[in-house]
């Protein structure tokens, strides 16, 4: 899929970018055209394997700023993910509405997200062979990102550096930009997302799996009904076909993936209100009401954000740790609670249960037969494959360059995160150098968003006093 953007396209200049009237803000949308491969990803391929490829792709953000505050410094906001676009919020409210006290606030939709370049299975495919496609995919994690997010700096302010704050996922670009480009950073805000600088992914879900379990925990003792329905509707999945509106079949593992939501501060009853009332009689004949089927599709399918699966894992690769290898998926096996190793398992899942095991939801995992099911990536799933053996990823992170941080930091650590673990993220806060955490057990992997304005005010004074 080449891209209509000429090579040689100038960036329209920030003074002439739309801009509207907001109540009490202007909002002011930026466009401006990057390389597609800053880090050598597509070298490999032939000539006539990259003819395909555009060179250059669209970056597009939105900034918001309050009136009166016209003067205040930038902010550039990295959302989580990786796959999830910067976040629109009408009216203006959450953490957006108190960091607008302190700055103008530059919400970055990431490279396959929202206006910037799309990224979705048609997108991917139409590049060329499944090697293109792997290849192609491996311009999208978070030195990419950042490498936009300095071009969207030149374009905006030329050499003054910004402000920037990430949540998850986008705290591992911010944790990048302070090893890759700390002359662009004044100073770094990062909430739920310190990932370990030299890990291998294997370390990571296998503490992931293990704060998973625990989850589940505290959703049965909070629901004591729930784990029996959970086996109930599971056992029924295997023994009768039922399938989601998008045609694809809802099996026991595609069932057990629902756990996701879990992460979040109101994951269990999320959750216990997704499980209610699930079954009806149709001719006599028990099966699952099409609108649970219809609830449970939405959480599950990956066709609004299919980057998130295709290199959920891949965002852990760097030189010195090699091939992720579906590292979920082998590392599951280590935990009876998610895998049956006595089970038959085959591509669509788990086929036959027992009760000897209690039911585990897993969690933020991505499995190979995952991709195979889903529709929105089955088209990508040869792709998929050749990403998760890709072992000359280039390094994300330099231990060295963090030792030696001069950029104002700090980061709010939750305990109970059950997508960063805690100990990873403490250890890394000790390897940057002038690192402030807050380390909390008051908030799970959401407390951006639910934690009011205190997540804002308390990181500017960690980084300030």
């Amino acid at each position: 899929m080449r891209s209509e953007i000429s090579d040689f396209e100038q960036n329209t200049s920030p003074a002439s970018a739309p801009t509207f009237t907001l109540p009490g803000h202007t909002m002011i949308e930026h466009e401006i055209t990057v390389p597609l491969d800053y880090f050598g990803a597509l070298t490999h391929l032939s000539e006539d394997e990259r003819a395909t490829l555009a060179s250059r792709i669209t970056i597009f953000a939105r900034e918001y700023v309050r009136h009166g505050k016209e003067d205040a410094p930038r902010l550039i906001f990295f959302q989580g993910g990786p796959g999830s676009a910067g976040p629109r919020m009408a009216p203006i409210g959450s953490w957006l509405d108190t960091a607008l006290d302190y700055f103008r606030v530059v919400l970055l939709d990431e490279r396959s997200t929202g206006g910037s370049h799309p990224l979705e299975y048609l997108a991917v495919t139409s590049v060329g062979s499944p090697r293109v496609q792997a290849a192609y995919l491996a311009c999208f994690r978070q030195d990419s990102i950042v490498a936009d997010a300095e071009a969207l700096r030149h374009h905006l302010q030329d050499e003054k550096p910004w402000a920037a704050l990430g949540q998850s996922f986008g705290g591992f670009c911010v944790t990048h930009y302070l090893s890759a480009h700390p002359e662009g950073l004044s100073e770094a805000f990062i909430t739920a997302g310190l990932p370990s600088t030299h890990l291998h992914a294997d370390e990571v879900y296998r503490r992931t799996f293990a704060s998973t379990a625990s989850r589940n925990l505290e959703y049965f003792a909070q629901y004591p009904d729930d784990e029996a329905a959970a086996w109930k509707i599971t056992t029924h999945l295997a023994e009768v076909e039922e399938f989601l509106p998008s045609g694809e079949r809802l099996t026991p593992a595609r069932f057990r993936e629902l756990g996701i939501v879990l992460g979040m501060s109101y994951g269990p009853d999320t959750l216990h209100f997704l499980l209610e009332d699930p079954f009806w009689s149709l001719g006599g004949v028990r099966r699952l009401r099409p609108q649970f089927l219809q609830r449970v599709g939405s959480r599950l399918s990956f066709a609004e954000n299919p980057l998130y699966a295709m290199i959920h894992e891949a965002i852990y690769g760097q030189h010195s740790t090699g091939a992720t290898n579906w590292s979920a998926h082998r590392i599951r096996e280590e935990f009876p609670e998610f895998y049956l190793p006595h089970v038959e398992e085959g591509a669509e899942g788990e086929l036959a249960l027992s009760h000897e095991y209690s039911f585990r939801f897993s969690g933020e995992h991505i499995f190979p037969w995952q991709v195979n099911s889903d529709p929105a990536l089955a088209p990508m799933a040869e792709a998929a494959g050749l990403v998760a053996e890709k072992s000359n990823w280039p390094q994300l992170y330099s231990q060295e360059a963090l030792a030696e941080n001069t950029v104002p930091s700090a980061a709010w650590i939750y305990v109970d995160d059950m997508f960063v673990p805690y100990d990873l993220s403490l250890a890394t806060a000790k390897e940057i150098r002038g690192m402030r955490p807050l380390i909390t057990n008051d908030f799970h992997h959401d407390g951006l968003r639910t934690g009011g304005p205190k997540m804002i005010e308390r990181l500017l004074e960690k980084v300030r006093s």
